[in-house]
């Protein structure tokens, strides 16, 4: 219990947001901003090992905090590593700039760069296509009323009614709606409005409920969700004509334990983890149905359906299902399909017969997040040869069309988040996103989110300073720095040599800010990962790299890449540039699109029976084209013709 002494408790304070929470002495620091509701980043789970959890000591006493990672300067500073310090008296606590979750990193909107290839998803289509046939649907009735002639019970008189007018049949009530049927048919002089649950298979039953006096069919709505391990994003949607009303997106309260899923799958193995790590999740989606609902007129007793996706391991914790044999070989999920399931019975806060259903996922690493995507984004329907690619922690990929799909997972590491570079960062204000170097002098210009001063580098960032790097000769091929270039900006620090993007001066921190050569090295193993799993899918079913007809790219980090700059360093195969599609959150388009249409959520079923996984661990080529990414481009340059010849101009 973090060794705190529960007979002594103290104040601590947190700034700038000036929240407070009294804890017991002993009781470490990054649990105590936990339960005051501040978010300290914790890549490492709190082990002390990223030291990205840092901040500063403006009054009070803290036991510890002091680690390999801060300087003994910075230690006299004030500077204390969250995740070491423990309360000891009441105190103060500044918390940086570089340790806080900005809100900009929670965006998977497609940068206006990159709409012109954006995939749109089609209300109008689906309609046109006759699909457009949402799960839950509502049918006004107006029905005689009873005589000596015609004396029905009153439920004999709406099934009777369903069946006369819209030939709906073999439906199945609860009694609750028993109980309310005759108040509802005599308020409004039987006029009643049927709200139906559809079932997903076509032998399903269709049932009833709800029942609500007079003519509100016009008043149908539904939520979305994408569970993200970082994120959680969900929608609100009208259920009569398929637009979107408001969309909303936060932290997932797991975070504080750890930023990937293997942080979160170790906490829940722990006593009542599980049960924490549920209710931190469902906590999580629970305030955004509030904020969702919060600007319209709609009412949460209006909302009978909900639709949500999200990878293995989120899932697993959304169901309070054990996770813990999703990281242990031979890596076995608890369930790869979800029943119908009423949203109260996990814990979310809608109407007693709202129905949640729950995307399908395919294996321990490719989960519902990725079958959600690639229905999203219509690959399943395509005739052509198409390469999905979600770029995370986790890089999940999909390749096939309409008549065949293979998938795989592999680990890229937490490079395109911002992790394990020195001054990386999610894609919060101050973070740099984009770069550019002038070629005689070698001195940068630096764009920020929000154009505020910089603080560190984001993923998208990263991917396009170190491509400008390499295009212009200050890094070569093995990510080592060119040290006959007569810059100020390369020199020896602490990692090996380093390239500063900001001096001290200018920089919105209390240090320089640099990329250095590890940097470079984790990032290019993070690329080398992707491409390698790229090629060795794409070969392992017989195919090569020339022959995609059509690249779909998705996630925040996907939705940000300079394709230029991806295909420069050799993160993703070189194709002609109109190829290359767009999804955003493809999770989330997923849902949405299952929200809307019971043809498609039959869908899932069949393409997830459709998709063949490829554990990558046991592929013996992954390894050997791994090795083969591990420089900028590749080993092998007749893969990247369009970069050889730029780099031969440059020589």
């Amino acid at each position: 219990m973090d060794g705190e002494n529960n007979n002594i408790m103290y104040q601590v304070s947190f700034m700038p947001s000036g929240r407070q929470v009294e804890v017991a002495a002993g009781v470490s620091l990054i649990k105590a901003a936990h339960l005051a509701g501040v978010h300290i980043n914790a890549s490492c789970g709190g082990s002390g090992v990223c030291g990205k959890c840092r901040v500063i000591l403006e009054s009070g006493t803290l036991e510890g905090g002091k680690s390999e990672k801060l300087t003994d300067a910075e230690y006299k500073e004030g500077y204390r590593q969250a995740c070491l310090a423990t309360v000891a008296t009441n105190a103060t606590i500044r918390v940086t700039a570089e340790s806080e979750l900005g809100a900009g990193s929670m965006s998977t909107e497609v940068p206006i760069r990159h709409q012109a290839r954006m995939h749109v998803f089609n209300i109008d289509a689906l309609k046109k296509e006759g699909v457009f046939a949402p799960p839950i649907e509502k049918r006004v009735l107006h029905l005689p009323e009873p005589t000596q002639e015609d004396n029905k019970a009153d439920a004999g008189r709406i099934i009777q009614g369903l069946k006369k007018e819209y030939d709906e049949r073999g439906m199945i009530t609860t009694l609750p709606l028993l109980k309310k049927m005759r108040s509802a048919l005599r308020e409004n002089d039987f006029v009643v409005t049927v709200t139906l649950s559809r079932a997903v298979s076509k032998e399903g039953k269709t049932h009833i409920v709800n029942i609500e006096p007079g003519d509100v069919s016009h008043r149908n709505y539904g939520l979305a969700f994408d569970i993200g391990t970082t994120t959680v994003h969900g929608i609100l949607i009208d259920h009569q004509t398929g637009k979107l009303l408001s969309r909303k997106s936060d932290y997932n309260a797991q975070i504080s334990y750890g930023e990937d899923v293997i942080s979160r799958i170790i906490h829940a193995e722990k006593p009542k983890g599980l049960q924490l790590m549920h209710e931190l999740v469902i906590n999580t989606i629970n305030g955004l149905i509030t904020k969702l609902l919060l600007k319209t007129d709609i009412r949460r007793n209006e909302i009978f359906s909900i639709t949500l996706s999200g990878n293995t391991t989120m899932t697993h914790l959304l169901l309070s299902l054990e996770p813990h044999n999703i990281r242990r070989a031979p890596y076995v999920p608890v369930s790869t399909f979800f029943p119908p399931i009423r949203a109260r019975d996990v814990g979310l806060e809608l109407p007693l017969r709202a129905v949640a259903l729950v995307y399908p996922s395919i294996s321990s690493y490719v989960g519902g997040d990725i079958v959600a995507g690639v229905m999203g984004s219509g690959m399943y329907r395509t005739e052509k040869l198409t390469l999905y690619v979600d770029i995370g922690t986790n890089a999940e990929i999909v390749i096939g069309n309409r008549d065949w799909l293979v998938c795989a997972a592999c680990s890229a590491g937490p490079a395109f988040e911002g992790g394990g570079i020195t001054h990386g960062m999610r894609a919060a204000a101050g973070a740099i996103e984009d770069f550019s170097l002038n070629p005689a002098t070698y001195e940068p210009m630096n764009i920020t989110i929000g154009h505020k001063p910089p603080i560190g580098i984001c993923g998208s960032g990263l991917l396009v300073v170190i491509a400008t790097l390499f295009e212009y000769g200050a890094i070569d091929r093995r990510g080592k720095f060119n040290r006959k270039l007569e810059t100020p900006r390369i020199r020896e620090g602490q990692s090996g040599y380093e390239y500063v993007l900001t001096w001290k001066e200018e920089a919105g921190g209390d240090s320089d800010i640099v990329i250095n050569e590890v940097d470079i090295e984790n990032f290019t193993r993070a690329k080398g990962a992707i491409y390698a799993g790229c090629k060795t899918l794409v070969e392992g079913v017989g195919l090569q790299v020339t022959d995609l007809e059509q690249i779909i790219l998705a996630g925040a980090f996907g939705s940000y890449i300079d394709l230029d700059s991806a295909m420069t360093v050799g993160l993703l195969p070189e194709i002609a540039p109109e190829k290359i599609l767009y999804v955003g959150n493809g999770s989330l388009l997923g849902s949405w699109m299952s929200e809307m249409s019971n043809h498609i959520r039959r869908d899932v079923v069949q393409v997830v029976r459709k998709m063949t996984s490829f554990e990558l661990s046991e592929v013996t080529d992954f390894k050997d084209q791994y090795i083969a990414s591990l420089f900028l481009p590749h080993t092998d340059l007749s893969l990247f013709p369009a970069t050889s010849a730029r780099l031969t101009k440059t020589d």
